[in-house]
């Protein structure tokens, strides 16, 4: 059973994501919150798989309250999806960073609404491809203004793995990866989370981030040839 926290200062929407959710016999809300700190509070007492929280709230807002579930080795199996009504702005980037699995805007169709919950659930990226690639152009079209600060971190990486965040960071699946390397879905999947953990990273979207504002990535430039 997929536990679900939603997260929302308002209550329609809230209860238009519940009624989706209370559909699916796999899928339970185990509360519901109005700001981010009681979010926070209720992820604490329930440890949901997922916590579907809104990007803007008073009092505690959705980038700190994904700060902080982040932060809290308690907490370390809850994903956050980030609700917003904005598509990729700036505050999703910063929600992204702070540990966010990834995003989803409020107008979603239900089928892919519930999709990411499962998809989150399981662990993996919610950040799809396409979603990846739409987070690639951001950093295309509206580069970071300050220059890449390179990470000591990459230097704990293997050939493989350096290569496997590249091809993750310009928006490629795991079995594109394979292909591209290669080397079955499996292997890639291994270098991926291995290159995850040594990074410090909760998730792909999060990798992304990093490839890009370390350095090991940069704009415009083309995906390596393949073997």
């Amino acid at each position: 059973m997929i536990r679900v926290l939603l997260v929302d200062d308002q209550p329609l929407i809230r209860s238009g994501f519940r009624a989706l959710l209370d559909l699916e016999e796999d899928i339970e809300v185990v509360a519901e919150a109005a700001d981010g700190a009681e979010g926070l509070a209720l992820a604490r007492a329930h440890v949901p798989d997922v916590a579907l929280v809104d990007i803007r709230m008073p009092l505690v807002d959705g980038i700190e309250a994904t700060r902080r579930i982040a932060a809290d080795p308690a907490l370390a199996g809850v994903h956050v999806v980030i609700l917003t009504n904005y598509g990729l702005d700036e505050y999703v980037l910063d929600a992204l960073r702070a540990g966010a699995a990834g995003f989803l805007v409020k107008d979603v169709l239900p089928e892919d609404f519930l999709h990411a919950v499962r998809v989150a659930a399981r662990g993996d990226a919610l950040l799809a491809p396409s979603l990846t690639r739409r987070l690639i152009q951001r950093y295309v079209t509206q580069p970071p203004t300050a220059p890449p600060a390179p990470s000591p971190a990459l230097d704990a990486l293997t050939a493989r793995e350096r290569e496997a965040v590249t091809l993750v960071a310009r928006g490629l699946s795991n079995d594109e990866i394979a292909a591209h390397m290669v080397i079955t879905p499996m292997t890639a999947k291994t270098h991926v989370n291995r290159a995850m953990t040594k990074l410090a990273t909760r998730d792909r979207a999060q990798l992304v981030v990093l490839a890009y504002e370390s350095g090991l990535v940069t704009p415009g430039t083309a995906v390596p040839a393949r073997r």
